[in-house]
């Protein structure tokens, strides 16, 4: 027999392994048992003998002898250990073990009472299900294995460790991630926060954030949840010292912005505002690594996307927006992936700190070189890149002043409809969709370019896509091309889209896009020629669509804004005689000034303002058709409204008659 230095020693040839897999089949049990010692030696930090021993068969032999009765405990350690070593091996290594059915055994394991064994499988577990293409599933094929897994937890540092790693790396789906609530993982995760053995602390915090990541039933327990008269996520935040490792303060960061974001503490929180957003911010950094800063911007983003004072808190705090610039800076030593990483980030944090503040905005642009790169990436190759670049120019669209000024000298707005010529990935589409539409806003020196390269049939065509976000900035578009815009542009809208798209949207189940419809329809309606003119050559499509809307199950803003459609084409010169002409109409302005809603009630009234006008022919026997279905006498019962402009307006009709 080889000695275990000649192992350490030489390069083992394929024909000497075959011997060490062949003497796995002895009955000897203490042969067996050195045998098995060979082979442990054999393998461990190799690769190559990893693989060549798998290509003689050593996992059906060593399951063989998982499975047999008569296998003693330092037999059955042996094996997981040799297990353990093979599964860190490369991927094609573990993927074999997978397709053995080595999982399913070593899970088996877990329940047997030598704790040596018990501890040696659930290692072979950890490497298995921490690595790159890990089979996360599998823990959850069998409802006993996990909360099994939980009451190991405890017991020891291995499996205090092991098991928060493959938690950590199994929950995946919030129906996982409930599971463990179910089974009590995260009163048991709770003091080994507490630990001071960072190998072990780290992986119950990881766990912990993976439970609460997007799930609110979960931040919800967290935050409530309690560590003997210690709150949870007070724990959590001490974890935030800038003492300990940086992935423990990262993690403990995500977390607690899992939690803020679900509102189970509020943003405007002392563990929020005066621990995790500064600790993200110091971590952003040019003395970090590279991918704590990736991880530090990604995570103050989404802390900071949807509340306004802790984006303004954050654009002041430690020169943050300089700090993020730096991201953007192209550095030697940097590889490519980690360029465009750090671009990513920058942009994400960038569009994040925007989104509601116009001083902020401005001084983002101002930041060099924010606006030459962000163009630059809006055609980038990686997807990822060009998508938090779409993303941050959204952000950046939504101020007034600086659409007018800074974005003409250097937003080239073609690169993001190239994005919807093409067939590109939905959340793609949707960003620069939305984009555009506010480049499309009428104060916008884009607007026409915008439209004179192709905008209308691409918005129209959007309209009919299954996403509700990319309908939605369809309609929004074309309702922004709309307003105040000359006749032609108006007829192309209303050709391009047709009466049977028309109609979709206006019973899409969407409020906001049953919403957009009307604004749409309002703003081809917004002056008296164009009024006569498409009412004309639309009217029963537009009067049917309005009639639909009233008689249907809607919010009173969505019938307000109908009954404001029906104000404008009482405002053309020849349009209001299809309100005329229309009984049905008519009987509904009349239930509608009878409304509950004062909203509905001045909508209403402004229509009737418009219809019986004295000065424009043909008021008298406009009003005298009103009197008949008692409008007059209704307009008389709202002069006794205490609300002050539904009052003027009635005042106002009342005085046109005769």
């Amino acid at each position: 027999m080889l000695s275990e230095k000649t192992f350490e020693d030489m390069d083992v040839e394929h024909s000497y392994i075959q011997v060490f897999v062949d003497n796995l089949s002895t009955s000897d049990p203490q042969q067996l048992l050195f045998n098995l010692k060979q082979v442990r030696n054999l393998v461990i930090g190799s690769n190559r003998n990893k693989t060549n021993v798998m290509i003689c068969g050593v996992v059906p032999k060593l399951l063989h002898i998982l499975t047999s009765e008569e296998s003693s405990s330092e037999i059955l350690v042996e094996c997981a250990v040799i297990m353990g070593s093979l599964a860190q091996g490369t991927e094609a290594t573990r993927s074999e073990l997978m397709e053995e059915g080595v999982m399913a055994i070593m899970m088996q394991g877990l329940a047997h009472s030598d704790q040596r064994f018990m501890e040696a499988c659930l290692r072979f577990l950890r490497t298995m299900c921490t690595s790159p293409n890990a089979p996360t599933e599998i823990i959850f094929q069998d409802e006993s294995v996990v909360p099994h897994m939980i009451q190991l937890l405890p017991r020891s540092a291995c499996t205090q460790e092991c098991v928060a790693k493959i938690l950590a790396s199994c929950c995946v789906t919030p129906e996982q991630q409930k599971l463990l609530l179910k089974h009590g993982a995260i009163p048991v995760l709770a003091p080994l926060l507490m630990s001071s053995v960072n190998k072990v602390r780290f992986p119950a915090l990881q766990c912990l954030s993976t439970m609460c990541l997007h799930n609110k039933l979960v931040c919800s327990a967290i935050a409530s949840a309690r560590c003997g008269d210690v709150p949870l996520t007070v724990l959590i935040s001490k974890l935030l010292c800038r003492s300990l490792p940086p992935e423990i303060q990262l993690t403990a960061a995500e977390c607690l912005c899992s939690l803020s974001r679900a509102k189970a503490i509020s943003p405007k929180d002392p563990i929020v505002i005066t621990k995790t957003l500064p600790c993200l911010v110091r971590m952003c950094r040019e003395d970090r690594s590279v991918r704590d800063r990736v991880m530090a911007a990604e995570t103050l983003a989404v802390l900071m996307e949807e509340d306004v004072d802790l984006q303004k808190t954050a654009s002041i705090t430690d020169h943050l927006i300089s700090t993020i610039a730096t991201y953007l800076q192209e550095r030697k030593n940097h590889s490519s992936e980690s360029s465009q990483d750090l671009k990513r980030a920058a942009f994400m944090v960038f569009a994040a700190i925007s989104a509601n503040d116009e001083e902020i905005r401005k001084k983002i642009i101002e930041t060099d070189p924010l606006m030459s790169t962000m163009e630059q990436c809006l055609s980038d190759e990686n997807y990822k890149v060009r998508l938090a670049a779409v993303r941050c120019l959204h952000s950046l669209s939504r101020s007034v002043q600086q659409l007018r000024t800074s974005f003409q000298d250097h937003v080239d707005w073609r690169p993001l409809m190239k994005i919807l010529q093409t067939e590109q990935p939905e959340d793609l589409m949707v960003a620069a969709s939305s984009t555009i539409c506010n480049l499309l806003l009428e104060f916008s020196p884009s607007k026409s370019p915008i439209v004179e390269s192709g905008a209308i049939p691409m918005f129209c065509r959007l309209t009919g896509r299954d996403n509700v976000y990319l309908r939605l900035n369809g309609i929004w578009g074309l309702m922004n091309m709309a307003f105040q815009s000359e006749q032609n542009i108006k007829n192309t809208i209303l050709v391009s889209l047709g009466t049977e798209q028309l109609f979709k949207l206006l019973t899409d189940d969407n409020v906001d896009i049953l919403m957009k419809t009307l604004g749409l329809l309002r703003n081809l309606l917004s002056s008296k020629s164009d009024i006569d003119i498409i009412m004309n050559s639309h009217n029963k499509e537009i009067m049917t669509a309005v009639v639909m809307i009233l008689e249907g199950n809607h919010p009173p803003e969505v019938k307000e804004q109908t009954l404001c459609i029906l104000g404008n084409i009482a405002d053309g010169n020849n349009a209001k005689d299809f309100i005329m002409s229309n009984e049905d109409i008519l009987k509904k302005l009349t239930y509608y000034m009878r409304h509950d809603n004062n909203n509905l009630k001045r909508a209403a009234v402004h229509c009737i303002n418009n219809l019986v006008w004295k000065e424009e022919e043909g008021a008298e026997e406009r009003q005298r058709k009103l009197k008949e279905f008692s409008i007059y006498k209704q307009l008389q019962s709202l002069l006794t409204s205490t609300d002050s402009s539904l009052f003027d307006k009635v005042k106002t009709a009342l005085q046109q008659f005769a």
